[in-house]
This record gives C-alpha cells, structure tokens and sequence, in this order.
C-alpha cells in the first residue's frame, strides 16, 4: 500500500496553501475524521477546501482553530458555542480595524487627532511595545506606500526582533523592494484598509494597537494639520482583535499564500485592569491637550 504524500508535498493541493488532508488535520488536532464531518454538517467548520475531486483540503490556520475549538469546550464552554466565537473572530467579516475594533469593543474612546499627533503617537508605540515586546507579531497599514517609505528604516528594525513583520499599503511593484522578514501586502483601491492608519503590536507582554480613519472633506488642509478619528488600547482582547483583522487582509490579498503566523487565543493574557483603563483614559485626555 502505498504511503499518503506528506501535507507539504500534496501534489494535488490548492493553490490557496491548503495542504492538509482530512485524516492530517484529525492527526494533528485529535479529533477524528468523523467528527471533523460532524462539525462541518452541522455547524459548517471547520470550512474546507474542495479539489476538483470533492476531496476535503484544509491549512495550517485550520488546525489552529480546531484546537481553540477544543480549548474553549475543556475550559467550559458548550461546543457550539466555542465554535460560533472561534468561527466568527477567524471571519474576515469586517476588513476595517477601526470598524472591527468599534464594534467590537464600543468602551474604547475615539478622539480627533492631528496628523502630527497620530505620527507621535504612532513612533511611541514601535518605539516602546514593538521594540520591547518579546516576538510580537507586528501589523502597520498606510494610506499610501510613499508616507510607509519614511518609515521602512524603523520597520526593517522592528522586523528583526518580530515573529513576524506585516505592512499592509498601496506597494506597486517593483516600486518597493521586499527586505528580508518583512512581509509587504499591497492593497487595493477598494480596502477600506487604504483610508486607515494602523499600528498593531500583538505580544502578552506589551500589547498595543492603534487605528485611525482620515475624516473626509479636508481639501486644502496642511499635511500635518489633518485630522483623524482614532482610538489606541493596551487591552489584550481588543489587540488580539486587530492583529487578526490584520491578520485575514494580509492573507486575503498576499499572493504568497497564508502566513504561517496566525493570532490565536493560546497566549491571550488576562483582561485589562482598572488601573490600565484609568491610566488609559488619562492618556487619552492628555493626548487632547497636546493635540490642541
């Protein structure tokens, strides 16, 4: 009988990356093919992909979800439940981090900054927790690749020390050469990403994100005088939700395939604390002031 081709030499595989058969991912999770059909049949996950034969093909980020799944229904929670949350926080539903973190975490304040004061704030971040943080996964996305190009020094840097560095912008190729560990995703006129800036440091040790939207009709304002809605967190959960929102984009339009790093729930630290929303909020009111 001959032996299954290894999951990375599928000769058969979709050019999606998805490279596991059904019995790999039951191999790898723990959970038997039978179940695996069960969920889907009944709760539609986990999603595989198809072959021209019909064959089931699933990736990496598959396997990952599978054993959240299982995280969530030891600690407690009803299967079907764990699987509606890990289910939904995988969909790329909400391509906006602003959005995504707005509706998802309505406490966070928002507040009109300038160009100039969103650029502080946004140096203080990688200056602090993405320099700082052990193996964070970074995310940035920029309006356009020419304001990334002030920045790529810092962000070759920060990529050194990152388990994985993603920049998200309007790369036109062969416009931007690709440094070495630090994977660019260019973005299309039609990603909301393009009208947003972003600034994402997911690490348990010095988690941040920041995400700002340009308010519309500012023709003739000065460059560093334009204004932005924003908000920034230090919570885990909110920067887990924007590293995953990042996460899903970069995915969705990298030709390169899937990365191999995907936000999951297995390192989330523990809530924020009253003294950092406190600390948080003074912050805020205190980047008001300064931005004045």
């Amino acid at each position: 009988m001959n032996a299954q081709p290894s999951p990375a030499q599928d000769p058969a595989a979709p050019a999606s990356g998805a490279v596991l058969t059904i019995s790999a991912l039951a191999g790898r999770t723990g959970v038997s093919t039978a179940v695996l059909r069960a969920w889907e049949s009944r709760y539609g996950f986990p999603q595989p992909k198809r072959l021209a034969s019909g064959h089931r093909r699933y990736d990496e980020r598959d396997a990952t979800l599978v054993t959240e799944v299982l995280r969530r229904r030891d600690a407690g929670v009803r299967l079907e439940v764990a699987i509606a949350e890990v289910a939904g926080n995988a969909a790329p539903a909400a391509p906006s981090v602003f959005a995504t973190l707005r509706r998802r975490h309505p406490q966070l304040q928002t507040q009109a900054l300038k160009k100039s004061t969103l650029l502080a704030l946004s140096r203080a971040m990688e200056d602090e927790c993405c320099a700082r943080a052990e193996r964070p996964l970074l995310y940035g996305a920029f309006q356009h690749a020419r304001f990334f190009g002030h920045s790529l020094p810092r962000w070759i840097e920060l990529a050194r020390t990152a388990r994985q560095a993603t920049v998200l912008a309007d790369f036109d190729e062969p416009a931007f050469a690709r440094p070495p560990g630090l994977r660019m995703v260019h973005l299309p006129a039609s990603a909301p990403l393009r009208r947003e800036w972003v600034v994402v440091c997911d690490a348990p040790d010095y988690p941040a994100a920041l995400a700002a939207w340009e308010i519309p009709g500012q023709v003739g304002v000065p460059d560093r005088d334009r204004l932005f809605e924003a908000l920034w967190t230090l919570e885990p959960r909110p920067v887990r939700d924007a590293a995953r929102t990042c996460a899903a984009v970069a995915d969705a339009l990298d030709g390169s395939g899937p990365s191999s790093c995907w936000p999951d729930d297995t390192d989330l630290p523990p809530g924020a604390s009253d003294e950092l929303r406190n600390a948080t909020t003074l912050f805020t009111r205190l980047l008001a002031y300064v931005d004045k």
